[in-house]
């Protein structure tokens, strides 16, 4: 079976969203263009890890473009997404495997996110190796989604994607560890139950 390339080039929208609430919410990427849309569910982790690339990455083609890269420092309010993803949310794949590029002749950012994939190893080298195999444009891979983003557009997905990372359960003040709303047992209170 060929591999599944879900392309945005460019979206009319890319955001990183959530479904339910904090302590129990699934993450999802999802693209938008020309009345198709896409959504893949992944960790929160991965979004906020997406989000921190994406902002080094810009910074890093602002600096060696020496400020005359199509990139803004930082993402325009004018652009802000704050509207909920689009429903009904259909999970394509959960993703396993993420990779991002600057494009210097399309001055575009290029998202992918791989479905995930069981890897068959002996060792840490063959696992290196299959994962490397796995990124290229095998057409037997596993599903894909490609996005294609403006420096404009990916600052404001990583924003938008480090308020939605941001947004979920407070830290307690003494141990960092999330609060539930019914509060959590504190190990720094030597296990007894603190509140909000």
């Amino acid at each position: 079976m060929s591999r599944q390339v879900f392309l945005y080039d460019p979206p009319d929208r890319f955001v990183a969203g959530t479904v339910g609430l904090p302590g129990r919410r699934t993450f999802f990427l999802q693209a938008t263009a020309a009345g198709r849309t896409t959504s893949v569910a992944l960790e929160k982790a991965q979004v906020e890890a997406l989000a921190e690339r994406i902002d080094e990455l810009l910074d890093e083609v602002v600096r060696r473009s020496g400020g005359n890269a199509p990139v803004p420092a930082v993402a325009p309010s004018e652009i802000d997404d704050t509207a909920p993803l689009e429903a009904p949310i259909e999970e394509e794949f959960r993703v396993g495997t993420m990779a991002l590029a600057w494009d210097g002749d399309g001055e575009c950012m290029v998202v992918e996110a791989q479905a995930v994939v069981e890897l068959a190893a002996d060792s840490e080298e063959d696992l290196a190796d299959e994962e490397e195999r796995l990124l290229q444009d095998d057409e037997n891979g596993p599903p894909m989604l490609r996005v294609r983003l403006s420096g404009t557009m990916a600052r404001a997905f990583a924003k938008r994607a480090m308020e939605v990372v941001n947004a979920g359960r407070p830290p307690c003040p003494l141990c960092s560890l999330p609060l539930d709303p019914e509060g959590h047992v504190c190990p720094r209170q030597n296990g007894y139950r603190r509140g909000e």
